[in-house]
């Protein structure tokens, strides 16, 4: 643990090479350092380079990414009850503000149906709502069941069906089908408390969705057969606000961050924890694998850390 937080510090304050050669100090009885920290922002000690997209009136609390007309786009969801899309070339707002939500809009996720870009958005007012982004209209009717805040949206492609994925405070997961908008299947449950995130991913072919809760346990459900896979994963000892998918030597894993302020990455062939957990100063806010699953990127606290297997 101290040779990652030095490493990590040492990245903090801009010396890469220091970190690279904490990380390589062999510890007694322990195995080699599995991740190297490749660079992190450090608010205590530099102003990290950032571009700024003003707009939203309160704070901004989800984005997803997504293509529109050939043009990278962001869009971004927020406490002030709206999503807006912003060009990733330019820092511009497309178009007018995506509203409809009547509370915060807590997470955001982007697909394709039938050819058009769409973004799904959830709010804690216990709707979906999907968005046509080349229009900026809204698609069809809310997507309504959840008896709780909808805390998070993830989408995926099952049996060359666009679906999207949510999770709720009422401790449930549903899935429902983009382009009919119903719902697909009996929601799952088996989390014992609210379930705070949910990503996607596929495993030996099957379509699978992991979810994290305040149960401090993590869940796989095959998306087939609407049931879940295997027993809970656990090993945090706090909130799990965040989970995300990816391939790393080959293998499916799931990625998630816990306020007990250790990111934790997980076989999902073996549903075992793959080598040590990884400490950080703060609460972890976020994690995400690079498109290429090359690289961990970690928000805790008021920073952010881009680690890479050793």
């Amino acid at each position: 643990m101290r040779r990652q937080l030095l490493a990590l510090d040492a990245a903090r304050y801009g010396d890469r090479d220091l970190s690279a050669r904490i990380s390589a100090v062999l510890v007694e009885g322990e195995p080699a350092a599995r991740w190297r920290v490749d660079w992190a922002t450090g608010s205590n000690v530099d102003v990290p380079f950032r571009r700024a997209f003003t707009g939203h009136d309160r704070e901004v609390s989800a984005v997803a990414t997504g293509v529109v007309d050939g043009r990278t786009v962001a869009v971004t969801a927020s406490r002030d009850k709206s999503a807006r899309v912003w060009d990733l070339a330019t820092g511009q707002q497309v178009g007018e503000p995506l509203t409809g939500h009547t509370s915060w809009v807590r997470a955001v996720a982007t697909a394709v149906v039938d050819g058009r870009p769409i973004a799904v958005t959830s709010s804690i007012d216990k709707t979906v709502r999907v968005w046509d982004l080349t229009t900026g209209k809204k698609v069809g009717k809310p997507l309504t069941g959840h008896t709780g805040w909808v805390r998070a949206v993830a989408t995926a492609v099952v049996d060359g069906r666009p679906i999207a994925v949510t999770s709720s405070r009422d401790r449930s997961v549903w899935v429902w089908d983009l382009a009919t908008g119903k719902q697909v299947g009996e929601p799952l449950t088996g989390h014992d408390g609210e379930v705070l995130a949910v990503a996607t991913g596929v495993v030996d072919g099957r379509p699978i969705a992991v979810t994290s809760s305040n149960d401090e346990t993590v869940r796989v459900w095959d998306h087939t057969t609407g049931k879940q896979v295997g027993e809970p994963l656990t090993g945090h000892t706090g909130w799990m606000p965040t989970v995300a998918t990816g391939v790393m030597d080959g293998r499916p894993i799931a990625v998630t961050g816990s306020d007990d302020r250790t990111v934790r990455v997980w076989d999902l062939t073996t549903h075992r924890q793959t080598g040590p957990a990884l400490t950080f100063p703060a609460p972890i806010e976020a994690v995400a694998v690079t498109p290429h699953n090359t690289h961990l990127t970690v928000a805790f606290g008021h920073d952010i850390a881009t680690l890479s297997p050793h």
